[in-house]
């Protein structure tokens, strides 16, 4: 059964779709700006709560084990107990985890919450693509709701950097997690009214529970292995080892799909060009935007001088474009010219943003050497939605929350192993300079310099994937009904369906 289905929910009303949008986007701008904003006052939490150097980043890494680690379990359950009450669930459990993470009192409380707050993250950001695209069938309304939900996204690392700025400076460091508690409650509420319920599957019809435990377990260990080499180093035993036994995880999780009755995955959806081929080039594209997102920043604050909220005002320009194409034109432009089309042009220019840092020197000036990169990232506003279509479209109205917990989890690997690989090559280069007697301005901005070739190169290859594997992607599957023409193919590089080899 495709998401497009006469099986599918019947179109709700315009109001009452444009709330559920709403809600959706929001809990994903939660979730989001919960991944960026502790990172500003992560100083003043060490120093209040009495944290160690080495505890102090699981205040970090405690959200994204969790977050990451469960993505791809709770779209599956979702699929099978209703995505709304996944949906609710999560949003309630996030709620309640911010309250706790706002009242702690010890680093391992405030450790404990921030867990907690993955997991309520991860359930309701593992359906939200799910819902959303069950809710907006028609081609030009989906390509707009995806505008609005890439462009929360993309704009909360922003926000979340001024926003933690703004409350540490102002409040304490415990209105980071507070600020959630209004935003919660209002996205609880509307939720229940707006988002359409359904019944779901039943566990009967796939509870896989060594398949479970052998993906969970995999994707954790795999992102717990990729956040230790900052301390231990890429060709360390421990990272090696633990890298082999997250391999074997995951190896045994795809044998197990490929011999189990009811399959958490079944392996089908993966047979689909639009869902293999987005997942590769979105895990390539935000592990590329790293180098945007946060090294950018820190090559303003350390080398240039900027503080964190002047940074992060600095940054504004960049959401702004994004937001700007994302809500306003990428709709109409995928409509007219496809969703392939447009991506490749996203990709073509967000390549060419990073490019532009290239050149960037130690004394930039903010006008000629960075506002030209802040603005032609705008091709993050045609590229995201169009990835979001594109890897949707091959999903049946069964795996629908699968499938978007399969996307966001590409997103959150593509980040970690982003992130990790950049700041460490960066940091090994910084340290070669200062060997060589270069100031630590030069040494800092040669570093950052090797972080944006990379993400140049990771740019490049997510777009060779997406002219070579996506390039039959919105074939329709399902045969045209007896009576009438046969309806021309579509252009919007939406397909009705997942078939087997597309």
């Amino acid at each position: 059964m495709s998401l497009e289905s006469p099986a599918s929910p019947a179109p709700r009303a315009g109001s009452t779709r444009r709330l559920a949008l709403a809600v959706i986007a929001a809990s994903a701008l939660m979730a989001v700006l919960d991944g960026s904003i502790v990172t500003v006052a992560m100083p003043d939490i060490q120093s209040r709560l009495g944290f160690s150097p080495a505890g102090l980043s699981w205040v970090v890494n405690g959200y994204q084990l969790a977050f990451g680690g469960l993505l791809l379990l709770a779209g599956r359950l979702g699929d099978l107990l209703g995505r709304k009450r996944m949906f609710l669930a999560g949003i309630a459990l996030f709620l309640a985890a911010s309250v706790v993470a706002g009242a702690a009192t010890s680093p391992a409380m405030l450790v404990a919450a921030r867990f907690a707050q993955g997991v309520g993250g991860a359930a309701s950001s593992a359906v939200s693509l799910g819902i959303l695209v069950t809710l907006f069938t028609e081609p030009r309304e989906r390509a707009k709701a995806l505008g609005v939900f890439a462009f929360t996204g993309a704009a909360g690392a922003s926000i979340g950097q001024v926003l933690g700025g703004v409350l540490t400076d102002a409040l304490s460091w415990h209105w980071i997690f507070l600020i959630n508690i209004p935003i919660g409650v209002l996205t609880l509420a509307a939720a229940v009214k707006a988002i359409p319920a359904d019944r779901g599957q039943g566990l009967r019809a796939g509870v896989d529970v060594s398949g479970a435990l052998l993906v969970t377990g995999g994707l954790m260990l795999g992102i717990y292995t990729v956040i230790g080499t900052a301390d231990h180093g890429w060709g360390s035993a421990r990272t090696l080892g633990l890298a082999a036994l997250s391999a074997l995880l995951i190896a045994g999780f795809f044998v197990r799909q490929a011999t189990a009755a009811n399959p958490l995955m079944p392996l089908r959806i993966l047979r689909s060009r639009g869902v293999a081929g987005a997942n590769i080039v979105q895990m390539l594209m935000i592990a590329a935007m790293f180098a945007f997102q946060i090294m950018v920043a820190q090559y303003m604050q350390k080398v240039l001088g900027y503080d964190a909220t002047e940074s992060g005002l600095a940054m504004l320009p960049a959401a702004v474009a994004i937001g700007g194409v994302a809500l306003g034109v990428s709709a109409r432009l995928i409509a007219k010219f496809g969703a392939r089309s447009i991506l490749i042009t996203g990709l073509a220019m967000l390549t060419g943003a990073l490019a532009l840092l290239l050149r960037m020197p130690t004394h930039a000036n903010y006008v000629r050497d960075l506002l030209p990169t802040m603005l032609l990232i705008a091709g993050g506003g045609l590229a995201m939605p169009a990835t979001a279509g594109l890897g949707m479209a091959g999903a049946r109205d069964q795996d629908a929350g699968l499938v978007s917990g399969l996307y966001n989890t590409t997103a959150q690997v593509g980040a970690a192993v982003g992130a990790a690989v950049l700041s460490t090559l960066a940091a090994g280069r910084t340290a070669r300079l200062l060997s060589a007697g270069r100031t630590p301005a030069e040494a800092l901005s040669g570093g950052y310099h090797v972080a944006f070739t990379i993400g140049v190169v990771l740019l490049a290859a997510a777009l060779v994937v997406a002219v070579v594997v996506l390039r039959r992607v919105g074939t329709p599957a399902t045969p045209a009904p007896p009576q009438g023409p046969r309806p021309a193919p579509r252009r919007d590089g939406y397909a009705s369906a997942a078939r087997a080899g597309h």
